[in-house]
């Protein structure tokens, strides 16, 4: 019988992105030991005082993670972290000042990078301790994405086909200037004539030239995506366009857009991986779909009428050059219809390969998934629990954490808040306890693992998952 080990904390803040990759490591662990807390990041940050010392796997470690690192600090929590915008991130100077904080790093034991790529940007992080131990593990997106893990959403794939029939999926990322709400953006709305720019969330981190390139670049291919949209509706008679935005933009335009034609639906419900199965090609400009289009051997098209390099090679180069790259809308109708037609196929070559591997590790040999489990057990050592804090230690974060809870409290239904509750239920909508059950059988069956898991719910959206 395995032994039981340290308890590990999985919080997960885009649902319909993480939670899948993130129940796929929960049962892996499961099996070698390891209970897990998972569920809303939100709602298990307000709960941190209330839950077990564990292995807190977090996504980021921005300045916005500062406050809540203390808190878990105090509390005998460990934080080890990845990056989820490590992938397709900026050029390294603006990634620095906007995902890497050395105020936050300090709280972080140990970090998970993508692939060498990842790894080599946190090396060249000047404030990087030495010492601080960065291991290649892959990330559990990655894990979905290998042909025996596909078939975990072969029924979801199936239902989409039978839904949606042949179509074109097109993904938009355009967050930065049609964000969920206007405070999301890179630039806040100008609320009178005269009035300075002001800097929105998105732009954080950003010099304020950067910041308008920018927005300009994005917006002009924002203007070109909804001018695409009808053409393709009327180009494909005998294909349906999904259109599903990127989960913090907002949708009315796309919903607008799609009232007006005779086949366009609007979506981002679930993962992207079944949809990318049942897709027949795939157009974006500059977004990780992309990547993950190109693992599945699925066609893709980056439509790039607009064009800044610095941006384009600085921040979207690898989704770009994964995909069949077109610079007018003749092209991208002729390059679909080559592959609408079955005369051409997805993208390859032994370039994109070589630049794929050096992004992405864990497409074969053991998953993401195991190999961060095995670094887990490791920093464990054998240990059942974490050490206790001292005392006053403990009571001082239980006092920061539940202050915390109060103030997020008052200030969600503040006007001017940049994450109102509404933004909250569109990022991770929830899911039932029979639903989870039911997704963590089918990873089991995919897997061919007979071990007997058990889950059950603890707090409102928080879960325990075991063997």
């Amino acid at each position: 019988m395995t032994t039981a080990k340290v308890p590990l904390i999985i919080p997960v803040e885009n649902q319909v992105r993480e939670l899948d990759p993130k129940l796929l490591l929960a049962c892996i662990a499961a099996k070698r030991g390891f209970s897990s807390i998972i569920g809303s990041h939100r709602k298990i940050d307000f709960k941190i005082a209330s839950l077990p010392r564990s292995l807190y796997l977090c996504k980021s470690f921005t300045v916005m993670n500062l406050k809540m690192f203390r808190i878990m600090h105090k509390l005998g929590q460990k934080i080890i972290s990845w990056d989820e915008e490590a992938l397709v991130h900026l050029p390294a100077d603006m990634y620095f000042s906007r995902r890497l904080s050395p105020l936050s790093l300090q709280y972080v034991s140990h970090l998970f990078a993508w692939g060498e790529d990842n790894a080599n940007l946190w090396r060249q992080y000047p404030l990087m301790p030495d010492e601080k131990p960065i291991h290649i593990t892959g990330n559990p997106r990655g894990d979905l994405l290998r042909a025996e893990m596909c078939t975990f959403y072969k029924d979801d794939a199936d239902q989409l086909r039978k839904e949606y029939g042949k179509y074109i999926l097109v993904n938009t990322n355009f967050n930065h200037v049609n964000a969920f709400y206007p405070g999301q953006n890179l630039f806040r709305p100008i609320a009178k004539r005269g009035q300075k720019e002001k800097f929105g969330k998105a732009a954080k981190g950003m010099s304020p030239e950067f910041a308008r390139a920018l927005r300009d670049h994005k917006q002009s291919l924002f203007d070109s995506f909804k001018e695409l949209i009808p053409v393709l509706d009327a180009a494909f008679p005998a294909y349906n366009i999904v259109v599903r935005p990127h989960p913090t933009e907002n949708q009315e335009i796309y919903h607008n857009i799609a009232a007006s034609c005779q086949r366009v639906r609007v979506t981002n419900e679930g993962n992207v991986v079944p949809w990318l199965m049942a897709a027949q090609a795939l157009v974006h400009n500059g977004c990780t779909t992309a990547v993950e289009a190109y693992s599945m051997g699925v066609p893709a098209i980056s439509y790039r009428p607009s064009i800044n390099e610095d941006i384009d090679q600085g921040f979207y180069r690898l989704p770009n050059q994964l995909s069949y790259q077109c610079f007018s809308g003749l092209e991208l109708r002729s390059t679909l219809s080559k592959i609408l037609s079955g005369w051409l196929g997805a993208a390859a070559g032994e370039d994109r390969k070589a630049l794929f591997d050096r992004y992405i590790v864990a497409q074969d040999g053991p998953l993401a998934c195991e190999r961060m489990v095995d670094v887990l057990e490791k920093i464990s050592a054998g240990r059942t629990e974490l050490p206790k804090p001292a005392l006053f230690t403990h009571l001082a974060g239980r006092t920061l954490a539940n202050g915390r809870h109060l103030i997020k409290r008052i200030r969600r239904d503040l006007p001017g808040s940049h994450a109102p509750p509404e933004f909250h239920r569109h990022r991770y909508p929830g899911i039932t306890l029979e639903e989870l059950r039911e997704r963590m059988s089918l990873f089991q069956r995919t897997l061919g693992d007979t071990t007997e898991l058990k889950a059950e719910q603890i707090h409102d959206q928080i879960f325990r998952i075991s063997a």
